[in-house]
């Protein structure tokens, strides 16, 4: 199978790149190589090379720098994704695009479904459902939406590396308590969208871990585990707060857990508990500090 990532040099995209099945031809290009708000440029990396698979791994990621730059919020994680889907059509390639758990307003209190309909309170959320819209409107039944929250991995920038410096520099952290959600390994979710690629399948799907949790449990276990394997040399107080104690630009969703039955289903079983991925990415980003 020949691949193409979008995205290449960001979390997932890097995830993608190491966990590639054996056989499995991934060429993963960063936003230097391959800027998907270009469509010529697009078009044309994706007829070079030619691949059966396309995975969009790119995207405007700065929530609450998204609400004062909305264009370039939409500019990525919208018609950035209709140019990979339009390309990826012509060629005659399947698209998986990953999109988030931002697309809901948080309302509810049971897991949500995937015909569950969005409502997001924010840019970076309204922008991420316009690529689902464009991925799903180009592609039809090539294409695959994977829904996911919480995303954090060894060689990014995301909550769980903020809470090991934070923690390692303060004397104590105070973290909300009042978001509640599902914490991801981005090893994980590269794994599963290889997994999903070889099923074929189309559509809307969700994937993350398993669990659920706060802000404020995980930084109380990035702390536990982090302890345990050397990375912090000493604890300190975690405090829980609420939302409104952390003002921020954009609005969060208060609840957003999605419902994965459907994925588990396909994938012949359940994806590990959060806490476990949390264990294997500290492992790992251990190693990467031993080097």
């Amino acid at each position: 199978m020949k691949v193409l990532v979008a995205g290449g040099n960001g979390q997932l995209g890097r995830e993608l790149a190491l966990r590639a099945p054996q056989g499995w031809a991934v060429t993963a290009l960063g936003s230097t190589e391959l800027d998907i708000r270009d469509r010529e440029a697009v078009a044309k990396v994706v007829e070079e090379i030619g691949p059966e698979l396309v995975i969009n791994a790119a995207a405007y990621t700065a929530v609450d720098r998204a609400e004062s730059e909305p264009d370039l919020a939409y500019a990525i994680n919208g018609h950035g994704v209709a140019h990979l889907a339009e390309a990826a059509k012509a060629t005659g390639a399947k698209l998986i695009h990953v999109s988030t758990d931002f697309v809901f307003d948080g309302r509810n209190s049971t897991p949500y479904q995937v015909n569950d309909r969005p409502n997001p309170v924010s840019v970076y959320g309204a922008s991420k459902l316009e690529g689902e819209r464009l991925a799903l409107a180009y592609c039809g039944s090539e294409a695959l939406v994977i829904r996911t929250s919480w995303l954090y991995g060894a060689r990014g920038k995301d909550f769980v590396t903020t809470m090991l410096r934070l923690m390692a520099d303060r004397d104590e952290v105070r973290v909300v308590a009042d978001q509640i959600g599902t914490p991801t390994w981005a090893g994980g979710l590269a794994e599963a969208i290889y997994r999903l690629a070889g099923l074929n399948g189309s559509g809307i799907l969700h994937w993350s871990d398993a669990g659920v949790a706060s802000w404020y449990d995980l930084a109380v276990a990035v702390q536990e585990e982090a302890l345990a394997l050397g990375l912090l040399k000493r604890a300190i107080p975690v405090r829980p707060i609420r939302t409104e104690e952390y003002p921020t630009p954009a609005r969060r969703p208060t609840y957003s857990v999605l419902d994965k039955s459907e994925t588990w289903r396909l994938l012949g079983g359940a994806a590990p508990h959060w806490r476990v991925g949390l264990r294997r990415m500290l492992k790992e980003l251990k190693g990467l500090q031993d080097g």
